[in-house]
């Protein structure tokens, strides 16, 4: 009996000192640790807004959107960044281009000097990695090269590279005249030879739709549209679940708005797989393919995840096996990943830059009958543009870059510190997360002039070096190891896209447009972008 009541007597201490254990740690996370880091920062002279026991600026950060998104804007540029980053855009007069701003427990150091900004994506980029997404929207954008990390990436990057030189882009030119002609004419069917409102936001995301599914699977749209759809649905809970994120466990709660999640994400797996299994059929056991097949991205995916197989398979008879680390394997499971990665950044951010371009241009059509006058003039009233013809268009050129600087997809980068570090004359700790606000950076006048705010393509006439004070201070894609693959590929397909409207219509901005920038995802018309089209 008293063997039992001390092992009784044992466990409840266990039990006790768990307990203390667990409300201690957890004490320190949301209470202690953030006030020593404010300390740590503070004594730097790096102030911020006050730290709020678990909820850090979150209810602050809550109020400047709402209040934004609630007020109607001018048609003026010098007011997206209030709208769009309302607390960068009140703290940093407050608190200077850099200060300390809390999500939840996390601190977040927010960073706008160019100088500073390049020693972390360029100079100095092995000491810093990125921020992982909330897990729902991790799901949506896939486990591919926007989100990996280390060896793999590396190796996913090797593979995937060679699909986006700009020779190979080229050869897609016909491919791509051919889905934007379509389009093209439906609006001039859809017109009757007069005007016509269009949404062109929505109508550019099916356009890009199209594309990706041609260039990087190979496949007619027909056969893709199905999957753009499920990741389109998936889309709206990955949204709705962004408020939630500050609730422990919340996506592992058996609620509909979850299962619907888990259930479309496999479905898209589902399909994906189909697709990689249909090309799978086309080699035979030596690995050789038929030829009806181009250099698309999933087929350097397929090609790799080959030569894998047959690694492990000479690594099982121990031969080599030390040159082959499991994060060289391309799997199936990875190329579906790459495809989901493919899908959300293919589409939206070229939507996004095609979209704001278009409104530019509308709002200012000094600058869209300069561009029609280049189009004609070097590509003719009605042909398809050539892969050479596109090259000439240097105007159009410059206004991609102010579209893209004036509204870039996407509005911010984060980083985290991999260990304590000097930056910038800062003892930056470990684990600190570090906020680059791109909007801010490429509307600051102190780096591109009285006329930051105002849209002027002439700016980089001479190109991006001459541009602004800073050459890191333009970042659209980011910047060092991990700027966007797809860069090219955007900026292609946008000044094929807008050269082929401009040789049929002209266009203002709809009536019932309304100027309204915000970010969910990547930065778009909150509203819509409808647009009125007049044929030529």
């Amino acid at each position: 009996m008293e063997r039992e009541s001390m092992l009784w007597f044992f466990l409840v201490c266990v039990i006790i000192y768990m307990v203390f254990y667990f409300l201690m740690r957890a004490g320190d996370y949301i209470w202690w640790r953030p006030k020593r880091i404010e300390v740590h920062f503070s004594k730097q002279g790096i102030r911020g807004p006050k730290y709020h026991f678990l909820l850090g600026n979150t209810k602050e950060l809550l109020g400047f959107m709402v209040k934004a998104a609630s007020q109607s804007l001018p048609l003026s540029h010098h007011t997206s960044l209030p709208r769009v980053l309302p607390f960068y855009h009140q703290w940093q007069k407050l608190y200077g281009r850099t200060f300390l701003v809390w999500f939840g427990p996390t601190a977040r150091l927010t960073v706008s000097d160019p100088i500073l900004i390049k020693d972390i994506l360029i100079n100095r980029s092995e000491l810093f990695e990125k921020v992982e997404s909330p897990p729902h929207v991790r799901k949506l954008e896939g486990d591919g090269l926007v989100t990996l990390q280390g060896e793999k990436w590396a190796h996913h990057r090797k593979i995937i590279t060679p699909s986006f030189y700009m020779d190979n882009l080229e050869l897609m030119v016909p491919i791509m005249g051919k889905s934007m002609r379509k389009m093209v004419d439906d609006w001039f069917k859809m017109s009757k030879g007069s005007k016509i409102e269009i949404d062109v936001s929505r109508w550019f995301q099916e356009l890009t739709e199209e594309i990706i599914t041609h260039t990087f699977f190979g496949r007619s749209y027909e056969e893709g549209k199905k999957i753009f759809e499920l990741h389109s649905r998936n889309m709206i809970y990955a949204i709705g679940s962004y408020n939630k994120i500050i609730i422990p466990g919340y996506r592992f709660l058996p609620i509909k708005q979850n299962r619907q999640f888990r259930k479309l994400d496999r479905e898209i797996g589902t399909s994906l797989k189909k697709i990689i299994d249909h090309r799978l059929k086309d080699y035979n056991n030596s690995g050789v393919r038929s030829a009806k097949y181009p250099n698309d991205l999933l087929e350097l995916m397929i090609q790799a995840s080959i030569k894998s197989e047959h690694t492990k398979e000479m690594s099982t008879w121990g031969v080599s096996a030390s040159q082959s680390p499991s994060a060289f394997f391309i799997t199936a499971s990875d190329i579906i990943e790459e495809c989901k990665t493919m899908l959300f950044a293919g589409k939206y951010t070229t939507s996004s830059l095609m979209t704001w371009t278009i409104v530019l241009l509308a709002m200012h059509p000094q600058w869209q009958e300069l561009a029609r006058e280049e189009v004609l003039r070097n590509c003719g009233d009605h042909d398809i543009p050539t892969k050479g013809h596109v090259a000439k268009l240097k105007t159009l050129s410059m206004i991609l870059k102010e579209s893209l600087r004036l509204y870039p997809p996407a509005v911010a980068l984060l980083r985290r510190a991999k260990c304590d570090m000097e930056l910038g004359g800062c003892t930056i700790l470990r684990r600190t997360e570090l906020m680059l606000p791109i909007l801010a950076v490429h509307h600051a006048p102190v780096i591109w002039g009285q006329d930051a705010t105002e849209f002027n393509p002439a700016r980089f006439s001479r190109g991006v070096s001459h541009a602004a004070k800073h050459l890191t201070a333009f970042m659209p894609f980011g910047l060092g190891a991990r700027r966007c693959i797809g860069e090219n590929l955007a900026m292609l397909q946008t000044k094929l896209a807008i050269a082929m409207i401009l040789q049929q219509f002209s266009f203002v901005l709809a009536p019932s447009y309304q100027h309204a920038p915000t970010v969910v995802m990547l930065l778009d018309p909150q509203y819509g972008a409808p647009i009125t089209f007049h044929t030529l």
